[in-house]
């Protein structure tokens, strides 16, 4: 499919031909008024598209809209379910535009964004279920003293306006994850999609305003820090969910206040594989999960720590995987990696590679760097002060360390100041439960990597990964508020 040659509502066409992707205001997608940047495809790093950043005065207009939506256009449970699984639907039928868009602007392997949108799907279907099923609790308050003629219980009530910053590295899953469960909840929304992908978050929402969604419930802007600080100056807007850099997220929590946030920031994955392992079973799996989308996922195996008796065996047989890892041209078919999100990304982390190795790595497979497609890397012996060691690399490399046990592999997982996920495989019962109970961490998955994310899990990490929680059964009771409600049963009068 020829991306060029796409049309979709929410872009028109610049002089040079290519679209400029719109902003979603009052229910119909305008330009944006600022400053035009050009969105890239990944591999051939060619303009495909232009953006134009959202004014903040076309930002604070719809701060209003979506104030006036909610409070003048509420919806059942029902419509809000209703209008979420035709969402799906669409994105279904349209499976072959998302791809085209997706892998231009992400770079992502034709399996990866089919991957990405099938879930992006379930997202959506499982906030649906989500928003019929929203309810409280009832309230034993009759077993108070002196309440026995009373009655109590809790609903769930939405917040009002939900601000989602959305990232690159999951443009359609990602925001579903922060839109559908919003929606389901009954709050408006507005959208800030990362500006290196917006045309694929744009068209879901294009998607999702076609299943029915009211004008102003659903708005998309555009632009840098600026345009989120503009619109996070509005006390309207009650919660903000993010995505993103630990860095960036402690700014946008500075900014909060006492509003409340969802935060899912950085990461150093690690993934344990001890002596019992099932080699077979685990290192395919370490594989995707250390190198699908580049590596640009915050569950990424950057750090394998193996047991020192089966240490020799995973060494050999992963650099001989690793080598053979099909990579380059995203829509080539059998492409395990293509280019990372940036020409800078990629040098950064080919300068990464050669710094480890400086200071005594050894370098297994990769290691080299064609346009911003880094070949799958697998380095062993790094330092622990080199930064692939160290500091989030988000990018196709994994470093081999070697353990005594699990008590060592543990200590190593806690001594990162993140704690997102970790994996772990093995069939002993004692270290699963050790693993479970004393990694710092917001999900351990034993038998499976730290990228074994289910979409209806609780998702979501401790210390400088964040705190809240995503997955729509999760997210849906962030985004609302309890209210409890009383009923006290006047004396009947006259008696009979």
């Amino acid at each position: 499919m020829n991306i060029e040659h796409l049309n979709f509502a929410f872009e028109t066409q610049g002089s040079d031909g290519l679209p400029i992707c719109g902003t979603l205001l009052e229910g119909a997608w305008i330009a944006g008024e600022g400053r035009m940047t050009p969105v890239l495809d990944k591999y051939r790093l060619a303009p495909v598209a232009h953006l134009a950043a959202t004014s903040a005065a076309q930002i604070a207009r719809m701060i209003d809209a979506a104030a006036q939506a909610h409070a003048k256009n509420p919806q059942s449970p029902y419509e809000r379910g209703r209008i979420l699984e035709e969402a799906a639907r669409l994105i279904e039928l349209r499976s072959e535009a998302f791809l085209a868009v997706m892998q231009a602007e992400t770079g992502y392997t034709t399996s990866d964004c089919h991957n990405e949108i099938a879930r992006c799907v379930q997202t959506l279907r499982l906030s649906a279920e989500e928003a019929r099923r929203l309810s409280g609790e009832v309230v034993p308050v009759a077993g108070a003293p002196g309440q026995a003629a009373r009655m109590a219980f809790t609903l769930r009530v939405p917040l009002g306006i939900v601000l989602a910053v959305t990232p690159f590295n999951a443009p359609l899953n990602t925001v579903a994850h922060k839109v559908g469960p919003a929606l389901a909840a009954g709050n408006a929304v507005l959208l800030k999609p990362a500006s290196q992908t917006p045309r694929t978050a744009c068209l879901l929402a294009q998607c999702i305003s076609e299943a029915g969604m009211p004008a102003g419930f659903l708005q998309v802007f555009h632009g840098g820090g600026e345009a989120v600080s503009t619109a996070m100056a509005d006390p309207r807007v009650r919660f903000i969910a993010f995505t993103g850099s630990t860095e960036v997220g402690a700014k946008i929590q500075a900014q909060a206040g006492l509003r409340r946030t969802q935060m899912e920031l950085g990461s150093i994955a690690c993934t344990i594989l001890c002596e019992d392992a099932d080699l077979d079973y685990a290192l395919p799996k370490v594989v995707a999960a250390a190198y699908r989308k580049a590596g640009q996922v915050c569950t990424s195996i950057q750090i394998l720590l193996v047991e020192e008796g089966i240490r020799a065996a995973v060494t050999e047989r992963l650099a001989e995987m690793v080598a053979a890892l099909p990579h380059g041209d995203p829509a080539m078919p059998g492409c395990f990696t293509g280019p990372m999100i940036s020409l800078a990304d990629a040098d950064r982390v080919e300068r990464w590679i050669g710094d480890a190795v400086a200071m005594g790595g050894r370098l297994l497979a990769g290691g080299g760097r064609e346009g911003a497609v880094v070949s799958p890397t697998l380095l062993s012996d790094v330092p622990i002060g080199a930064n692939v060691s160290c500091r989030e690399i988000f990018g196709p490399v994994m470093c081999i360390e070697g353990v005594s046990g699990i008590d060592q592999a543990i200590k190593r997982v806690n001594a990162t100041p993140y704690g997102l996920a970790s994996g772990i495989f093995t069939n002993r019962l004692d270290a699963a439960l050790q693993a479970s109970r004393r990694l710092d961490v917001g999900g351990v998955h034993i038998n499976e990597t730290s990228s074994s994310r289910v979409d209806l899990m609780p998702y979501g990490g401790t210390k400088e990964s964040g705190f809240g929680r995503e997955g729509p059964g999760a997210a849906i009771h962030e985004m609302t508020e309890e209210r409890v409600i009383s009923i006290t049963l006047p004396p009947r009068v006259g008696g009979g």
